[in-house]
């Protein structure tokens, strides 16, 4: 999801003192070099599943998981060695979307290429739409999707926490009208948190962070692309349960 540290004061109170400053071509370099990483990653946990070595790519996909959440809130809350960390992060990402790629097109034949190319999709929409001044990143837009994320946030905790006990929000998680609106908004705010990312690339280059910054708002991209991509699957998935 997207980084909630990504605001107004975070902005406000960083500035380059010295060296080179945050521009956005370098975060956009620093954006391909880390999805780069992610799809070899996500690329060997595939083919791990293909060739049968499906516990050692659970493993992987498990371990990218925990690993990954460790790494994001280290990469969130110190801010250091940003250019080391984030490509951690990137393979961590890569084995768990590999991982759970290969499930879903092993459930439902051609998936993964209908959810990858919604995802494109969605992202150089939500782009063109940011350049052209459709969506503008307003401080009432920022609170609007950040509640609403949080909101997405606890539910998907109070499930998981409810699935220790073998219960479940009803309705929501299932492929019924209610659960493809539920999946539905979750993309739309999945996807409008793509704004919040292009506009802290943009803010920070006029900002003059440090350079560092250009790996943490591809971090930032990153994460809300790879969440929006997961939330297409599901709702995929979803659809195709109704057939």
């Amino acid at each position: 999801m997207s980084n909630p540290v990504l605001n107004e004061n975070f902005l406000e109170n960083e500035r380059v003192l010295q060296g080179e400053p945050m521009t956005v071509n370098g975060a956009i370099a620093k954006s391909f070099t880390l999805f780069g990483v992610l799809f070899l990653a996500a690329a060997f946990t595939w083919y791990l599943m293909a060739s049968g070595y499906t516990d050692m790519a659970a493993m992987l996909s498990i371990g990218g998981v925990i690993v990954g959440f460790v790494m994001a809130m280290i990469i969130i809350f110190t801010r250091k060695a940003m250019s080391v960390l984030t490509p951690i992060y990137a393979v961590c990402e890569g084995f768990f979307v590999g991982g759970i790629s290969a499930m879903f097109e092993a459930s439902y034949s051609g998936i993964v290429f209908q959810a990858v190319a919604a995802t494109f999709a969605a992202v150089f929409s939500m782009l063109a739409l940011y350049r052209v001044g459709a969506i503008k990143a307003t401080e009432k837009f920022r609170s609007v999707i950040l509640i609403s994320t949080m909101s997405i946030a606890v539910i998907y905790l109070i499930q998981i926490i409810a699935s220790f006990f073998g219960r479940g929000i009803p309705q929501i998680f299932t492929a019924s009208n209610l659960g493809i609106l539920f999946s539905l908004f979750v993309v739309a705010i999945a996807a409008l948190n793509l704004i919040l990312d292009f506009d802290f690339i943009e803010r920070g280059a006029e900002s003059m962070l440090e350079k560092q910054y250009e790996w943490y708002g591809a971090f930032g991209l990153m994460v809300t692309v790879v969440w929006l991509y997961i939330e297409l699957l599901k709702l995929l998935a979803k659809l195709n349960n109704r057939r």
